[in-house]
Order: structure tokens, then sequence, then C-alpha cells
């Protein structure tokens, strides 16, 4: 097949929702509400079949020759920067549009139903869309300037959709905290692209890769690049200390939610350092800060979703761990491990969103029924036997709940464990025993959730459960699809020891002529004899374990003496208040950043801004205002005036001629 045949396809993946964007952003309020979503949800349905069709043809080719580089034009020729506009398509940006494109697919069809009332409805797909261009710009990119640019997009999207009701001001600061935050990582990727430049003259991934191999491992420029763009990912994908954003951005609607924290912004940070492997396996210290990170914050956020209430509230900690983990597999050189971490987390992550804004949905009905709007539709107190109002949520959110528990056989078990293993695997116990403590917390966390949820008796008002319903069939689709998903998609990355039909390790083949041509650590993990089984199925029995545990736990807490965690809270309370004021870290973030910056920015607006630079101006202004005032007066429109000025300036001209 052609190149050209490739170019074809591989522009309009991105392009399909670039001009969703356009038709709903130029157009959209001035046709029905239908056309205006079925137009959002058909442009990006068919960049996903245009995802699909390049996946096929794709997998047509050999292995060696799965790398294919698109040049649509020029962009930058400045001096001696020279930039393209190009796109590659290789497996790794080939997994990544399928799953971005496919998740945002059944996002897009799901929020046809959910917002269905909302007045500014054009305007949420049109930023939906654009969401979704920026992000396969993102990951389809050829130069890291193409990647900054659908990296910046994204980041301009998150505030535009988690601040998409602005006129309440809490939800408009949710959005522009996320904006703030990310500019902080933003800073980082920036330097780390001038490093690039300023050593290697390029920014296109081929050229510049091939210019690393001379390089001795731990040379302070690789090092010094892939920490600087580590900490543009902790900002986008939500790390510490800058994952501070994430649980605000429960202030955009629920799909958008579910798009940010499945499909989108926050999975750019881990495409961007696995893109980005040959620097990395070159700084071996950069990749140990990864996965110290990444593992911290798998363990840290979990503990934070231990004693929220709010439903949502409770996923985002729980995507925060969930990156944790895709990090500690990058940092232990398991790249594919951590991919497929992603992979598998897009299904339920998304599912688990969508269900919980089912769950939001069906609860806002009942208190419009009963014209209650007092109370909080998210807060899961006010929840409890749902199962038997709305069945098909609750058979898709316990399939989600099941798999990032991580119990066998659904998709969860098998990406978090394959982490682990090769965390173990690399000598890092140490990070092994923090995966499997946070591994224990996500269960217990979502069971939590689950069980407040959807079992016990319904604890809203009396004549209430009545007005309960299932929600329509645009809402109810994605959710079993992605049910579906969630169940299956760990066969894809099968491991070693659980393969007794010989079917091989399909994700990883997939994958190897992207990270077998500059990554000896990676190699270390793709050709492993995995001579220690035994240990394999110990560790893996584990992982199971204490997911059990978890589950017993919950249940015990939440379904049979709902009054232990009132008497726990009580006993603990100090270590209680900590946890459910999440440690308090936005609170030492006002103290020792914000208030400071405020207090510094005043003094300048006031001494500096004010004086130095109005008094600058102003006092131009007033000199100027002086000097014309002053000779406005010669013209006062006296014909002797003007002559006897005339006079006097010829008689100092003769003078000035002959004295001078």
């Amino acid at each position: 097949m052609e190149h050209a045949d490739f170019a074809l396809l591989l522009g309009l993946v991105p392009l399909f929702p670039l001009l969703g964007f356009l038709f709903n952003g130029l157009v959209g309020r001035r046709v029905p509400l239908a056309l205006s979503g079925g137009v959002a949800t058909l442009a990006i349905g068919a960049s996903f079949v245009s995802s699909v069709l390049l996946f096929f043809r794709l997998t047509e080719l050999e292995p060696a020759a799965r790398h294919i580089v698109i040049d649509y034009g020029p962009w930058l020729h400045v001096g001696g920067l020279s930039l393209d506009w190009t796109l590659q398509l290789d497996p790794l940006s080939m997994l990544f549009a399928l799953f971005v494109s496919g998740v945002a697919t059944l996002i897009h069809l799901y929020s046809v139903g959910y917002m269905g009332d909302e007045p500014s409805y054009a305007r949420y797909f049109a930023y939906l869309n654009l969401f979704c261009f920026s992000m396969l710009m993102l990951v389809l990119g050829g130069n890291y300037l193409v990647m900054f640019l659908g990296w910046e997009g994204v980041g301009l999207c998150s505030y535009l959709l988690i601040g998409f009701w602005f006129g309440d001001m809490e939800k408009a600061i949710a959005g522009k905290k996320a904006f703030v935050v990310n500019r902080i990582g933003d800073f980082g990727f920036l330097v780390a692209m001038f490093l690039m430049y300023a050593h290697f003259g390029s920014l296109e991934y081929g050229p510049l890769f091939a210019q690393f191999a001379g390089i001795p491992s731990g040379d302070w420029l690789p090092t010094a690049i892939a920490l600087f763009l580590f900490i543009g990912a902790t900002g986008k994908s939500a790390q510490i200390p800058l994952y501070v954003w994430l649980p605000d951005a429960m202030a955009g609607p629920t799909p958008v939610s579910a798009l940010i924290h499945a499909a989108t912004m926050v999975t750019a940070g881990v495409y961007m350092i696995a893109r980005s492997h040959v620097i990395y396996t070159l700084a071996p210290t950069a990749l140990a800060v990864v996965a110290v990170v990444g593992a911290l914050t798998a363990l840290f956020a979990a503990t934070m979703g231990l004693a929220q209430n709010d439903i949502k509230k409770v996923l985002a900690y729980s995507t925060v761990s969930q990156l944790g983990y895709m990090f500690l597999g990058m940092g232990v050189g398991a790249y594919t491990a951590g991919l497929f971490h992603v992979v598998t987390h897009a299904f339920f992550k998304a599912l688990l969103f969508l269900g919980s804004g089912a769950v939001i949905h069906a609860m806002h009905h009942v208190y419009h029924e009963v014209h209650d709007h007092s109370r909080d539709a998210q807060d899961m107190r006010n929840m409890g036997g749902l199962k038997k109002h709305l069945p098909i949520t609750y058979w898709t959110f316990a399939v989600g709940t099941i798999a990032i528990a991580g119990f066998p056989p659904l998709s969860g078990f098998f990406s978090k464990d394959e982490i682990l293993w090769k965390t173990w695997e690399s000598g890092h116990a140490g990070l092994w025993v923090i995966g499997f403590l946070a591994a224990g917390l996500t269960s217990f966390y979502m069971f939590r959730l689950f069980f407040m949820t959807f079992h016990g008796s319904y604890r809203g008002k009396s004549g209430e459960e009545g007005h309960f319903k299932e929600n329509p069939l645009t809402m109810t689709l994605p959710l079993m699809v992605l049910a579906v998903l969630a169940a299956i998609a760990g066969f894809w990355g099968l491991p070693h020891f659980l393969d007794f039909a010989h079917i091989g390790n399909r994700f990883d083949e997939f994958l190897a002529p992207v990270f077998h041509s500059g990554s000896d650590l990676h190699l270390r993990h793709m050709t492993a004899h995995h001579a220690n089984v035994a240990m394999e199925w110990l560790l893996a029995g584990c992982s199971v374990a204490i997911a059990i545990v978890g589950l017993v736990l919950a249940r015990r807490f939440y379904l049979q003496d709902t009054s232990l965690p009132g008497k726990i809270a009580s006993r603990w309370s100090t270590l209680y208040r900590y946890v459910y004021n999440k440690w308090y870290v936005d609170e030492l973030y006002e103290t020792l950043v914000i208030r400071p910056m405020g207090a510094i920015c005043d003094f300048l607006w006031k001494y500096f801004d004010m004086l130095v630079i109005d008094g600058l101006v102003n006092g131009l202004a007033q000199t100027c205002a002086a000097a014309g005032s002053g000779i406005r007066r010669l013209q006062g429109g006296s014909v002797a005036g003007y002559l006897t000025t005339m006079a006097v300036g010829a008689a100092a001209l003769i003078g000035w001629v002959f004295y001078f």
C-alpha cells in the first residue's frame, strides 16, 4: 500500500472532529439540538472508523515497516529551525488513536442523552470535538512541536469543559485551577524542547532519537531532558505534586470527567514518556524518579479515596492512583505493561464515570419530580438500594468495579498485575509493596462506593423511590459496550504464566516494533524467560488476596455493620480527619504558594505597576497634554496675532543667520 493512501486516512483521523468543532462552533446554536449532537457524534465516530481502517492496513505490513511519517507541508522555517506538519503512524500512535476515538465516540453518544436539557448544548459538543482533535494531534504528531500543539490544546479544552458552567464561581475556579497547574508542567516540557533543539538542532522524533545513540547512559543531557519532560507529565497526568487539579475537574459535566480521566488528557503524560523511551532508557536516574513518584502517587491518592462521599471524587482519586501505576510501569522500564494499563483503564474508568453519571442523572430526575433541589445528587450518603431501580447501570457498574479492583479474569487484573510483576522482577521490592498496598485500598474504596450506591436501603426520603427509572438507550448502550470491553480487554495482553494455550502476549507483540529499536531495559522485560513462574503465581495470588480483603472489609463496613465506619472515625479521629480532608494538601498549597504569590502580586501591582509603570505612562501623557494645551493657544484665529508671530520668527531667524 502506498504512503499516499495512508496520508489520506491518517489525515482524516484528526480532521473529522475538527470539522465537528467548526460546525457546532459556527452554526450549532442555529440548528436543532439533535443535529448538533448528532454531527459531533458522527464526526468522532468517523474518526474511529478511520482509525480502525488504518489499524487493519498497518497490520498488513511487516512489523519492521510499521513506521510511517507523513509530511503535510511546512509549518515553521525560522533561522535554523525547520519544522513541518508531520504525522507519524506506528503501533504506539495507532494504539492511542484507536482507544481515544473509540471511547470518545461512546462518550459523545452518552452525552446526547445526558446533556439533553442543557441550554449550551452546541457549545458543549464543540468543546468536546475540539478536545478529541487536540488529543489526536498529540498522539499522532511526528515531532515534539506538533505534540506540544495537541498538549496545549487539551489543556485549553480542559479549562473550557471543567469550567463549562462558568456562571457558578466554584466551577469557574476549578477550570482555572486546572489551567494554571498545567502551565507549571508545560514549563518543564518547553525547557526540555529547548534543550533538545539547542543540542541536536531538531525536534523531529526520528532524527532526534538517532542522535541520542552515541550518548552514554547516565549522561547529564538525557537525564535533564527526561526530568523536564517528566515535569510536564506530572502536570498533565496528575502526579505528585501537581495532581491537585484533577479532583476539582469533577466540576464539569460527568461525560467530560469520563473523557478527561479515561481517553484524553491524563494519559498524555504516559504517552509522552513512552514516545520518549529512547531518552529515558539513557537516563536511569530519571526512570527511578518516574517509578518512585508513580508508586507514591498510587498509594497517596488511594488513601484520599477512602473517605470521600462524592461519587465522582472517589473516582477522581482512583484515576490519580491508577495513573501512578502506569508511571510505575514506565519507571521500571516495562513500557508495554504501563501502556496496557492505559488501555484497560480507559475502558473501565470510562464505564465507571459514565455509570456514576447515570446514577447522578437518575437522582436529579427524582429530585426534580419531588421538587427538592436542596440535596446533593452526587453524595453517596443520599443513595443506596439503587440496584433494583437501575438494573443496567448496576450490572455494568459492577463489571467496572470488579475490573479496577483487580479480580480475574477482568481486564484490570491482567494489566495491574503485569505492572506489579515487572516491578518485582526489576528488583524494586519496596515499590512492589507500595503498589500492593495501593491495590488493596483500591478494592476497598471502590466496593465502598459500590455498596453505598447500589446496595442496602435507599437513604432518601419516603416516597421518592417510585420516581426512579433507568436511563435512555443513548446512555445505557455505551455502558454495555464499555462493560464488555472492560471484561475482555485483558486477554489481549495475556501474561506468560496464564498462557496455557500458547496464544502469546499479543499486546506486547503489537508494540514490539516501537520499543525494540532503542530500549535495552524494555528488551530485558520482553525477552525474559520467566524462569521463576512459581514466584509469578505467588505474586498474582497475593494481588487477588489483597483485592478480596478490600472487598470483605468494604462489605463488612457498609453492608453488614454500617455503624463500624463511624466508630473507627471516632476512635482514630485525627487520622480520619486528615484522610477526609485529603491530607490538607490544598490548604498547604493555599498557605505556601497561593497566598504568598498573591501578596507578591499585590505588592508589585501597588508599588511597581501603579507608581512606576502607571506613573511613567500617565506622566508622559500629562506632559504631552500640557504641551498641546500651550501650543493650542498659538492657534487663536487672530490674523494680527499670526502676523506678529511670523514677524518675531523672521527676526529670530535673521538674527541667528547673522550672529551664528
